[in-house]
């Protein structure tokens, strides 16, 4: 291959990426507005200025590609609540650690979140939950294990540790998607706020 035909093929990748990322970008913008049942192929290949066949050569069908969108978008999710957490820390660092990462990502991608959230309830959660939950399952499982062998955590089912331990925080994020919590009372996230919850969980989850 010549220095020109490299540079073609170079920028060309360039170009193919930045439409993947754009078509990727859409796909998640009419989920949210339509709906999984809304949603279609032939909408996705017009708002991105692309054939339906163009789609078709990248994913199977709609399925394949809410299903790729939901894998890749777990995992982004996933490597970024990991940022420097170990399972070796101590249960109080971690688990402030795992919120941190949890909300810094949430609002910084909250278009990704929300399309995270809302496939949960859908058919295509367990295909996408089976890879995604590979990443992190054993890292959190090895924090609580130590936790509990340190006696720095309550021996308690899983369920309820999930609950107790990061439902307050998704709360205080859902009350900041709606910008209100309560009674409609106007709400802001803020870290004040995000701390105080945690010093309560920490209290309910600890001996």
């Amino acid at each position: 291959m010549n220095e020109r035909s490299f540079i073609f093929v170079a920028k060309m990748r360039i170009r193919d990426t930045q439409k993947e990322y754009t078509v990727k970008q859409n796909a998640i913008n009419i989920l949210l507005r339509d709906g999984f049942d809304g949603f279609s192929m032939q909408k996705l290949a017009k708002a991105s200025g692309i054939s339906v066949g163009t789609l078709y050569i990248y994913y199977k069908n709609k399925e394949d590609l809410i299903v790729s969108l939901g894998i890749e978008e777990g995992m982004r999710m996933t490597s970024a609540t990991m940022k420097g957490f170990s399972p070796d820390m101590p249960f109080a660092e971690g688990l402030k650690k795992q919120w941190e990462n949890r909300a810094d990502y949430w609002l910084k991608n909250r278009d990704a979140s929300r399309f995270l959230e809302k496939i949960k309830r859908t058919q295509y959660a367990a295909a996408i939950e089976e890879v995604v939950t590979q990443a992190f399952k054993p890292v959190m499982k090895a924090f609580c294990q130590n936790a509990i062998a340190n006696k720095q955590l309550n021996f308690i089912s899983f369920e309820a540790y999930w609950s107790v331990a990061f439902g307050p925080l998704y709360t205080l994020l859902e009350f900041e998607d709606k910008g209100k919590s309560v009674g409609n009372r106007p709400y802001t996230f803020s870290k004040k706020t995000m701390y105080q919850t945690l010093e309560l969980v920490l209290k309910a989850l600890t001996p």
